[in-house]
């Protein structure tokens, strides 16, 4: 065991477990392994630790904050969207991928009432499925959990910070060629380490990007978009996620990538470091993602701004109806320099010929895609 690591440790022990895939995989695996082992290793990942990971300050334990526990008023403005989705496709079910807390269901079950008939969760984490029975007690029998997506499905679906957390490759460019950048044991207090290897891999727009540039690309979150594309039948989904489109994710003054750790309420770009015990996250390519749900069957019915989606649903005048800190905690979702203008909305549609989302009435983007 490496210095540095307490041996009886989860992060010990995650080390040790992503050590053997290592080996079994003759010396080295792809980043994207790494990041889900570190994420997602049952028991021992992440995502499995029990801590709260999701709440207002470092004081609780958590280590991030997400906008439904930043503010209620937006899952209820979401809420506005969602009963229209819901009255497109004529459905009465809602699916959340990856709840969280369970801030957001609990305001969605809260806010249209009866209008839900089933809330379905699909979490991969246990300890965040207990948060979210407590969060919606009052809903109990409304609501279920799966642990993976379903072969078919209807309604309206929803996803706030989900892609973000979905492993992602790396690949670095080395002035010669693109090499994928992948993990194999260290030395010293250090127990892995980054290594390039050969690759017929090249992110978009590779020609103009410069040497030393190392970025990532997303397979994983773009094919679970297209399955979920192929899988559903009638209905739309919304995601909600920090990123950008294609020409702003893979231009040349991005040239470190997007990945980034969170732990305590701050962010740091030591992804080998403290296994297990921080979030890994990238910023989501709104393209690929709308590209890969578009060739799996989805319409693309919206993109813009988290802020645009938030008012164009009516926050604003909850907001009026609010208090002086109520309307200071909403507005932090608008604010161009704190959540409004880095987090962006988009919508796809199946079987809803003609449809058009309240949340993209102004300022859709789509155009940037």
């Amino acid at each position: 065991m490496h210095e540095g690591l307490d041996d009886s440790s989860v992060s010990a022990a995650l080390a040790r477990l992503i050590g053997v895939a290592i080996d079994r995989a003759g010396g080295w695996i792809p980043f994207s392994r790494f990041m889900a082992l570190a994420l997602y290793a049952p028991g021992l990942g992440y995502y499995a630790s029990g801590r709260p990971i999701v709440g207002r300050m470092p004081a609780s334990g958590s280590d991030f904050v997400t906008a439904p526990e930043l503010s209620p008023l937006f899952g209820r403005a979401l809420a506005r969207q969602v009963a229209q989705a819901l009255e497109a496709s004529g459905s009465d079910e809602v699916w959340e991928f990856g709840a969280g807390s369970g801030a957001l269901a609990a305001e969605l079950l809260a806010a249209l009432g009866p209008r839900i008939r089933r809330y379905s969760i699909v979490e991969l984490s246990a300890p965040l499925r207990e948060r979210q029975r407590e969060a919606t007690r009052a809903f109990a029998d409304r609501v279920r959990w799966l642990d993976a997506l379903p072969e078919s499905l209807s309604g309206v679906v929803v996803a706030n910070e989900v892609l973000d957390a979905m492993p992602v490759d790396l690949l670095h460019f080395d002035g010669a060629a693109w090499c994928e950048r992948g993990i194999v044991r260290g030395e010293g207090e250090r127990p892995f380490a980054f290594v390039d290897l050969p690759t017929t891999l090249a992110p978009p727009g590779a020609a103009a990007l410069p040497a030393g540039t190392t970025t990532e690309t997303h397979a994983q979150a773009e094919a679970f978009v297209a399955t979920l594309a192929e899988r559903m039948e009638r209905g739309a989904a919304f995601f909600v996620d920090y990123g950008f489109p294609e020409s702003e994710y893979y231009h040349p003054q991005r040239s470190q990538g997007t990945l980034m750790c969170h732990r305590a309420h701050r962010a740091d770009p030591d992804v080998l470091g403290d296994i297990g015990a921080k979030d890994i996250t990238a910023h989501v390519d709104f393209t690929g993602i709308a590209l890969a749900g578009q060739d799996a069957g989805f319409d693309v019915a919206g993109y813009t701004s988290q802020a645009r989606f938030l008012l164009n649903c009516g926050i604003g005048e909850l907001m009026e109806r609010g208090s002086l800190r109520a309307r200071a905690e909403a507005a932090m979702l608008l604010n161009e320099h704190e959540m409004g203008e880095l987090f962006k909305v988009i919508a796809f549609s199946k079987g809803l010929a003609g449809y058009a989302p309240l949340g993209f009435a102004a300022g859709d983007r789509r155009h940037r895609l």
